[in-house]
């Protein structure tokens, strides 16, 4: 394992190509003048801000904290089309979330999707019975034009030999469908270096402290560096409020006499490591209308998730005993006892999912997109899912093409003219990936191991080459992190350079697995600063 006293000594000088500083992104913030200014670094604002770039828009985009560092990283990391809306009949829905689920993975994102197995379990006295869910399948992959087979019904047995820990008592059947699931932090990165590569400026760790107004009319925003304390501004013609579970706060400021307009449910995750390899993804029936999962991610295992009112402050949201309780008491419909050990957790995480305001349960919510207009021309959106964050971008430059007064450039591209399926920096056949990869490995140089490869290929695609060429030229980076996880220093230095990397959080939350894995130790957070540090 890399010693501490050795980290200081990785940190290389900034590659070429590499981003601009803080204070050169603050000035050009400062000093252009925006058409548009998307506050709030989650996937619905940076999906905006890339097809508004792709538009021809001069397009900023800012957030308080990192980018996807709230709710859009704390998802249960699927695109899926919502097998459990074909309860309330929402067909139309369904073949939609399909549809992008399917650019996404297949034309978009390859490399950042993967497709995966679920197996619903039918047991004695559960809420469905097995012909039920098998016609559920059936229709669901039917709506998916059968792109992932079609859906049936297998044997228990079968489903044991793909997931070694399902609980057979009283199991009668196994529904089977497929879904995709990915690392949702690195298509959320991905996705602001595709707004960049399009035009946007972006900066995170920029918390909006006013809004600027010119007659009535919000122009634009005041902010300050949350890293050194900076204070700077920024003028827009129209400004965009996607800050997620913070929309009501930002619309206040707006308006002071703002009605709330959401409501939030929390969900919780637990992640564990796994005792046996699984094949398959279980989905599981806990009523009428909800569902727990168990993934295989990574090569952890992902349970979840909660769905509950929550009221607090969007800041403090976290998975309590009663969360941890309540999924591992969920799971234990299906799975065994021995692989729910609370021994076995490693990382635990909440997120907030935006509901639009109103009452009812908020399992029953609608995941709906909603786009308002503030007095002061303000335009707030929020909520959706996460496997439509390209449909609602274009949901969102829909409605500013539609503005009263177009006020907007005019020789802005209509979002229909746009390509319908333009992929993520890195496109790349991840298996092609990592066979290159390990190929490049038998020349002069530290030799790169199959997991490595394997874990590079499918979080950064084709760029995973930048990185092997930073570690051949330094074997120091080539070194591990930890020595149970795939990631190398190397990508520590890459986050530096090219992924707006700031702090340890930045690094090892989201543009690594280091603190998922439970990995992120006192020691290796000292020696991802320490690389951080080194920008000069």
């Amino acid at each position: 394992m890399t010693t501490l006293q050795s980290v200081p000594a990785l940190g290389t000088h900034p590659a070429s190509g590499s981003l601009p500083s803080r204070a050169e992104t603050r000035e050009q913030l400062s000093k252009a003048a925006y058409d548009l200014l998307v506050i709030g670094g989650g996937i619905l604002g940076i999906s905006t801000a890339w097809h508004a770039a792709q538009s021809g828009l001069r397009v900023a985009l800012v957030d308080a904290g990192d980018f996807a560092g709230a709710t859009s990283s704390a998802s249960s990391k699927l695109l899926h089309g919502g097998l459990r809306y074909l309860q309330t009949g929402a067909v139309k829905l369904v073949a939609e979330n399909h549809f992008e689920r399917r650019a996404v993975s297949r034309q978009v994102a390859p490399h950042l999707a993967n497709p995966l197995t679920f197996y619903l379990p039918v047991y004695k006295g559960g809420p469905h019975g097995a012909a039920k869910l098998g016609a559920g399948v059936f229709a669901y992959s039917a709506l998916s034009a059968f792109g992932d087979g079609v859906g049936h019904v297998i044997s228990p047995a079968k489903a044991q030999r793909d997931v070694p820990e399902l609980r057979t008592d009283n199991l009668k059947a196994v529904a089977v469908y497929g879904d995709d699931q990915m690392n949702d932090a690195r298509m959320a990165l991905m996705t602001v270096r595709a707004a960049v590569d399009a035009g946007a400026v972006v900066l995170n760790h920029a918390a909006v402290t006013g809004l600027r107004f010119t007659k009535g009319r919000v122009t634009g925003a005041d902010l300050e560096d949350r890293l050194d304390g900076t204070e700077f501004g920024v003028n827009a013609r129209l400004v965009l409020n996607a800050t997620g579970p913070w929309v009501d706060h930002l619309r206040r400021m707006e308006n002071p006499d703002a009605a709330p307009s959401i409501r939030l449910s929390k969900g919780a995750h637990l992640v564990l490591k796994r005792t046996r390899p699984w094949k398959a993804a279980l989905a599981t029936p806990i009523d009428k209308y909800r569902i727990t999962f168990a993934l295989p991610w990574e090569d952890m295992l992902l349970l979840g998730t909660t769905d509950e009112a929550y009221e607090g402050d969007p800041a403090d949201v976290a998975v309590n005993e009663k969360d941890t309780a309540q999924i591992l008491d969920e799971a234990a419909f299906s799975i065994r006892d021995q692989q729910l050990s609370r021994d076995l957790i490693t990382y635990s995480f909440a997120g907030l999912r935006v509901l639009p305001g109103g009452p009812g349960d908020t399992s029953k919510a609608k995941r709906e997109t909603v786009v308002t207009e503030g007095r002061g021309g303000m335009l707030s959106v929020a909520g959706g899912k996460w496997t439509t964050f390209r449909h609602i971008g274009r949901t969102v430059m829909n409605k500013l093409a539609a503005l009263p007064g177009h006020p907007l450039a005019e020789d802005m591209e209509p979002i229909s003219h746009l390509p319908k399926k333009l992929p993520l920096p890195g496109i790349a056949n991840p298996n092609a990936v990592a066979h290159r990869l390990l190929i490049d490995g038998a020349a002069p140089g530290p030799r790169m191991s199959a997991d490595t490869a394997r874990h590079l290929a499918t979080h950064y695609g084709s760029l995973s080459f930048d990185i092997a060429r930073m570690a051949n030229e330094n074997p120091a980076l080539a070194e591990r992190i930890h020595p149970d996880a795939p990631e190398i220093w190397a990508q520590v230095a890459y986050a530096r350079d090219h992924e707006w990397a700031e702090t340890a959080d930045d690094v090892l939350r989201r543009r690594t697995t280091l603190t998922i894995r439970g990995l992120a130790t006192d020691g290796i957070r000292v020696g991802v600063e320490s690389m951080l540090g080194d920008r000069d």
